[in-house]
């Protein structure tokens, strides 16, 4: 499947793979699409990860 404009295709299906699995490699972060003269021409990921639960300090255990 790919997004069409009169004349030329905007998103190409290896596109919109890439984009899907970015996604979903992701539990926490951000996918940025770079757009250059209506072309995607690149994709960041910036993959966090959340460490709440380790550093919980129960009541009475001190730090």
């Amino acid at each position: 499947m790919s997004i069409q404009q009169p004349g030329r295709n905007i998103i190409n299906d290896a596109i919109i793979k890439d984009i899907s699995e970015s996604i979903h490699g992701l539990n926490f972060g951000t996918v940025m699409i770079t757009v250059h003269n209506s072309k995607i021409v690149q994709i960041e990921i910036s993959k966090k990860s959340r460490f709440d639960d380790i550093w919980m300090v129960q009541e009475g255990e001190g730090i």
